[in-house]
């Protein structure tokens, strides 16, 4: 029932007739969890936070950092370096303290994610990986959760919502009907790789929170079996219809797959951990007191300006056509901000023939928190 308090707070929502005093009390029953603290998380906690949501989760594992701030308005330059979720919830408990949070300083990974997820009744996917999003649509499928999808890059956005049980009980499509499979890893390139426009995640957040809202208050027309797409350059817009899909590895009429599996070799390929070999950054600290440590990095220029440790730069999308400068006769460790796009470089040059590899684990990240504090962090 609602109070005195909540009849003045959410008194604009109240009055809509299509919404009224029944869909603010969904909304304050509700529990909803949010992948990822970022560019889309950001807008997404707020506008949930503030529209009443109960119980709102929160998983990321990432520090604030200087490049954040351009697109992640949840934080400030004080806060660089402190923990996303822990910083968020301060700052979301500040907007409205009658909001019950839970927050997971953590990756969510293959072993813990059905674990977080299974007590939330609708989780919003503001990751910004692919492993994550298979990993999260795969979960919520097994759960029978309804998901809420969106992506950027550079100026344009994503909007959907997965596995949404209509009127009928019936399901709707999942991620997997839009996508079976990942393309492969060099054609994907994160934003860290290939930018966005500041605004472009506050405008995509806010609109998958609005069909967050919709489903809770169980309001208007979600977009479930539709994926919806923003151009920001020439504010464009279209609907593409998702059909499920018969031979969806994990709905589909002969499913094979129906558990969590290893997300971070499915989207690279099906390239095991075991193939690629690994170094931490205490390895590499000794390799270069030993001067046996040949390091090439495959970030963008401007990464490298901002923090290096003196290795040969050849951004990801240049180790191809550049890959005559890269010795082979002889350990070659690669590295780049987190890890990631090193692998990605070692797939790449795999097929080349290199057979001399190393992968820095956490890459330049794990530098500065294991070895070196006074790198900048961006």
């Amino acid at each position: 029932m609602l109070n005195k308090e909540d009849l003045i707070r959410y008194n604009r929502q109240i009055i809509i007739p299509e919404f009224g005093q029944e869909g603010q009390q969904r909304l304050l029953d509700s529990s909803v969890l949010v992948i990822g603290a970022g560019g889309l998380g950001a807008p997404i906690l707020q506008y949930l936070t503030a529209a009443g949501v109960g119980h709102i989760g929160v998983v990321d594992f990432d520090e604030v950092s200087l490049s954040n701030l351009q697109r992640q308005v949840l934080f400030t330059t004080e806060e660089v370096g402190e923990s996303k979720v822990i910083k968020a919830k301060k700052r979301l408990e500040k907007l409205n303290p009658f909001i019950k949070f839970e927050v997971f300083d953590e990756p969510i990974n293959s072993q813990n994610a059905m674990e977080i997820i299974k007590s939330y009744g609708l989780v919003v996917d503001g990751s910004d990986n692919l492993a994550t999003r298979y990993l999260v649509n795969d979960a919520c499928y097994f759960l029978d959760k309804p998901l809420i999808y969106g992506a950027i890059f550079r100026f344009e956005g994503q909007v959907s919502v997965f596995n949404f049980k209509d009127e009928d009980g019936q399901n709707g499509p999942n991620y997997r009907d839009l996508f079976p499979s990942p393309p492969p890893p060099e054609m994907v390139p994160s934003c860290s790789e290939g930018g966005v426009l500041g605004v472009l995640p506050g405008i995509i957040g806010s609109m998958m929170a609005n069909e967050a809202i919709k489903v809770l208050a169980r309001i208007g027309e979600v977009l479930s079996g539709k994926l919806f797409v923003f151009d920001a350059l020439d504010f464009s817009t279209f609907q593409l219809t998702i059909e499920k899909n018969v031979e969806n590895p994990i709905s589909g009429k002969r499913p094979t797959i129906t558990e969590l599996i290893d997300y971070e070799s499915f989207c690279m390929g099906e390239i095991s951990e075991e193939t690629i070999a690994e170094v931490t950054v205490k390895d590499l600290q000794k390799m270069m007191q030993d001067d046996r440590a040949e390091i090439l990095d495959v970030r963008e220029d401007y990464e490298y300006e901002i923090a290096n440790l003196n290795g040969r730069l050849i951004p990801l999308n240049k180790v191809i056509h550049l890959s005559r400068e890269i010795p082979k006769d002889k350990p070659v460790v690669v590295m780049c901000k987190s890890g990631t796009r090193s692998k990605k470089a070692i797939q790449l040059l795999k097929s080349e023939g290199f057979e001399n590899l190393l992968n820095l684990k956490g890459g330049i990240d794990a530098w500065r928190k294991e070895i070196d504090p006074s790198l900048e962090v961006y």
